[in-house]
């Protein structure tokens, strides 16, 4: 059994111990596998702002590295929902570089997460004069600023 599908039985058994009925599907892609759950109850699987999705994705690869060590870290989606929010924080960050652009001074955006902010500096990258800034720390979630880029004369 590859570690993917383990994976999804793993997520499937959790699932069904708690009394969901689900169906599972599997997609690659360059970050990995994603675990993608249909159902009607997708409301409850997310939680608020994802958290709980966050936990089962935790739980899932806990028990996946048991079996599998050099497996892959897989991710959990319910109803597409994670994709939906890295899109929403996308065009928030193209907002907020327009700002800075426009105003000249720096924005802190909300606290997120490790993958989240990785978007973030992903996504403006793309964007001329501007760049982002994480703060040092082992915090887990961490405010980002987006600010002028640094002129090369300075």
């Amino acid at each position: 059994m590859k570690p993917a599908e383990a994976a999804s039985k793993i997520l499937d058994t959790m699932l069904g111990h708690l009394g969901f009925t689900v169906n599972i599907e599997i997609h690659e892609s360059e970050e990995g596998p994603c675990l993608q759950i249909l159902t009607s109850e997708s409301k409850f699987l997310i939680g608020k702002d994802g958290e709980r999705l966050d936990d089962l994705q935790y739980l899932v690869n806990r028990v996946l590295k048991k079996h599998f060590p050099k497996a892959p870290r897989v991710r959990v989606d319910c109803e597409h929902y994670r994709a939906i929010q890295e899109d929403h924080l996308v065009e928030e960050v193209r907002g907020l570089a327009e700002r800075v652009k426009a105003s000249g001074k720096a924005l802190k955006m909300r606290p997120l997460n490790a993958y989240y902010r990785r978007l973030v500096h992903n996504a403006v990258v793309d964007i001329a004069e501007v760049e982002s800034a994480s703060p040092g720390g082992s915090d887990r979630l961490k405010q980002i600023t987006i600010r002028p880029k640094k002129s090369a004369e300075s």
